[in-house]
Order: C-alpha cells, then sequence, then structure tokens
C-alpha cells in the first residue's frame, strides 16, 4: 500500500525500518533532522547522505537498498511485457565480477593528532577473497571491500562489517573516506589509512571526524597520498 504522502522511494526506505522503532525514532537515531525527513516523506526527495545515515542505522547499507529498487524496476518492466518467465534465461544479466576483499588490520593511534584517534594498516595488494559485487559498483573497476576492524566510526560502521572503497568516485563534504597517509608505510608493504568523515577540504589539507571517540583534527596536505570514497557497509 502506498505511503499516504504518495512517495516511493519512503514505502521503499520503510522495508528496512528496524522492527520495534517508529518512523521518527529511526529519524532521530539516524541523526536525520524533523525538517529532512518530513521533506523526504512529503517529496520523495532525499539526499545520498540522508539514505546512507538511516540506512546505517538500520544495519543496511546505500547499495542493497539500491539492488533492492534496481531489482523490483527490472521484474516490473519485464512483467508488464509478458517477460516474466524468461527472466532468467534470454532475459539475464551476466554475473558481475566478484569486489576483491583486501587486507586490514588495527594500527593504534595516530601520533598526527588529538588522543584516540584510531590508524587501521590497509595491505592494498592482499586479497582475501573474493566476495559478490554490489550492482552500484557494477562498473567502477578499481573498487574494493575492506574490513573495519576498530570501533572508532561506530555506531556508522561496526566492527568486523565489509565496506565497500571506491579510489575514483567523487568525494564531497560529508561523505566518508579513507585517507592513505603518505608518510609510516608499514616493514610490510602496508599503508597506515584513517577511516573518517570528511568535514572540510582545502589546499592546506583535510578536517576529519571520528565518532567515538568524538574527535574532529586536521591533516596537513603534505601527509596525503590519497583520498577515497567510502561507499557504506555491504550486506
Amino acid at each position: 500500500m502506498p505511503g499516504a504522502d504518495g512517495s516511493q522511494i519512503y514505502d521503499d526506505l520503510m522495508r528496512f525500518k528496524p522492527e520495534g522503532w517508529t518512523p521518527n525514532a529511526w529519524a532521530t537515531k539516524a541523526g536525520v533532522s524533523r525538517t529532512v525527513w518530513s521533506d523526504m516523506r512529503r517529496h520523495g526527495n532525499p539526499s545520498r547522505r540522508t539514505l546512507e545515515k538511516l540506512l546505517s542505522a538500520a544495519g543496511s547499507s546505500l547499495a542493497e537498498f539500491e539492488a533492492l529498487r534496481i531489482g523490483e524496476r527490472s521484474t516490473d518492466v519485464a512483467s508488464a511485457a509478458g517477460l516474466a518467465d524468461r527472466r532468467a534465461s534470454a532475459w539475464a544479466h551476466a554475473p558481475l565480477p566478484p569486489l576483491p576483499l583486501v587486507a586490514t588490520a588495527m594500527a593504534g593511534e595516530w601520533d598526527g593528532a588529538a588522543a584516540g584517534v584510531e590508524l587501521t594498516e590497509l595491505h592494498g595488494g592482499e586479497i582475501l577473497d573474493r566476495i559478490p559485487r554490489p550492482i552500484s559498483l557494477a562498473s567502477d573497476q578499481a573498487a574494493y571491500a575492506a574490513t573495519i576492524v576498530g570501533d572508532s566510526m561506530w555506531p556508522r560502521f561496526r566492527p568486523g562489517r565489509r565496506v565497500g572503497i571506491s579510489p575514483k568516485a567523487p568525494v564531497a563534504i560529508g561523505d566518508d573516506v579513507l585517507v592513505k597517509l603518505r608518510r609510516d608505510s608499514t616493514a610490510g608493504g602496508g599503508d597506515f589509512v584513517l577511516i573518517k568523515e570528511l568535514v572540510r577540504r582545502s589546499a592546506g589539507g583535510l578536517r576529519l571526524r571520528q565518532f567515538n571517540p568524538d574527535v574532529t583534527f586536521d591533516v596537513p596536505s603534505a601527509e596525503v597520498a590519497a583520498v577515497e570514497k567510502v561507499l557504506g557497509e555491504l550486506v
């Protein structure tokens, strides 16, 4: 049954609402303002950032949400054309190439900022596994997956969960990012990286935020080797 506001995206999103939460409680726990939430319910025009916050609070991801919506639209089109029974054969899409899962490890605290800033060791050349690729990354051949090994970004990212990362996706203020540091390479050939939220970007460097503990800090541009977008948890 369609929502009272006629917003299809709102109806689709409600399928991800955690059991026992009201829609308003969900928005509050996800950090979505009352104004943004009301506008989405009326007009169905949420920003990507709003969707990511809501889905992360629900233990899901934007990739999973988009896959569900794309999959259902494809099914509707096939059914309307009388082709639903052929979908698994003549109309089946070619399987997507798997996503490489690279090795990560805890690396203590970064000494370039205030106490408590968690550092991660990333071994991009060490492929632990190859996992199903989300539809949202179908054309992103540079993308890869990594495992969150600390709790510095809780509750947005949970320890042990895998996230998708794209070195080529455009990065905007408010995005989650993986910052490769130019210094302190590990003896094993890995990189020291910061997985945080991007607060500000300028010629002088980056301002980042982690959530647990809540710390905002600066990374000089001379220490930044690369900035890659973290696309959310993979389910």
